[in-house]
């Protein structure tokens, strides 16, 4: 069943990157009483993410905050090491909580998670962003299509929390 608008996030591990190295953050780590702009991404340096998708929001990071949110996270099914590397190559590094997903636990446990098996990608996560409010979605976009990013973009996100907060 997929996650919708008024759910709650299902409790989940996610690896993220400590000054010692990998470490284990909890849903509950991450949004609890905070107000979080999600995003996911089908997989560091893939096309897409690499030169739309990740530079978006890293563009729009001062007016995501400006606009009341605490924490800028994007996830995707990948380890925290390629993850790590790949902040550092799209300048979200200190700006973008890479959030680790690297078994699709999360993925799967909101019902975003897609097979991509006959593209030599395994299972990822699709390609969505989401405003979360102390752990509840207020606004979902999933994109249809993994290429495209137009409905989960940080302009359009942006533009929806003007309407929702």
């Amino acid at each position: 069943m997929t996650i919708k608008v008024g759910d709650k996030l299902p409790e989940v591990r996610f690896v993220v990157w400590s000054g010692e190295g990998p470490a284990e953050k909890s849903t509950a780590d991450v949004f609890a009483g905070k107000k979080v702009a999600l995003f996911a991404i089908p997989g560091a340096y893939t096309p897409t993410c690499s030169q739309q998708h990740v530079p978006g929001f890293v563009a729009r990071t001062d007016e995501l905050h400006g606009k009341g949110i605490d924490t800028i996270a994007c996830t995707a099914v990948n380890d925290i090491f390629v993850l790590t590397q790949f902040a550092k190559d799209t300048g979200a590094d200190g700006k973008i909580l890479m959030l680790a997903d690297g078994n699709a636990d999360f993925a799967r446990s909101i019902g975003l998670d897609v097979d991509l098996s006959s593209r030599g990608f395994g299972v990822r996560s699709k390609r969505y962003s989401m405003l979360v409010d102390d752990g509840v979605v207020k606004v979902l976009n999933v994109e249809d299509i993994p290429p495209q990013h137009d409905k989960s973009s940080a302009a359009t996100l942006c533009s929806i929390i003007d309407h929702t907060l």
